[in-house]
């Protein structure tokens, strides 16, 4: 094996422990904020060394510009989502008691 195929390999398998740590976290995080937090940045991390990973090893094939618009795609819709599921978590009132120290959103929804 080469450098370039370790390189590959140690981020892919990088990012899978990390993805698969934030598939455990969702699983195990109690309430919905937290979840959210578990679902987007470790999740987000961990597909991009994925897909950089691969990028190492089919590179020089036409492949590498749909795995860098995955990520790219990725990218700007998690935080979207995460906002989104966030907000909706806060007014249907799913989230934990005392979890949240600033809350902008309290004079919004009164």
């Amino acid at each position: 094996m080469t450098a370039w195929q370790w390189l590959a390999a140690a981020l892919i398998l990088s990012g899978a422990a990390l993805s698969c740590t934030a598939a455990i976290a969702i699983v195990r995080f109690p309430d919905t904020l937290t979840r959210m937090h578990a679902a987007t940045k470790p999740q987000v991390v961990g597909l991009l060394l994925v897909l950089a990973g691969a990028a190492i090893e089919l590179r020089g094939k036409g492949n590498v510009w749909l795995l860098a618009l995955v990520g790219l795609f990725t990218l700007l819709t998690a935080p979207v989502i995460a906002h989104l599921i966030g907000r909706t978590a806060y007014r249907e009132q799913r989230h934990r008691d005392g979890l949240l120290r600033v809350n902008e959103l309290g004079d919004e929804i009164d």
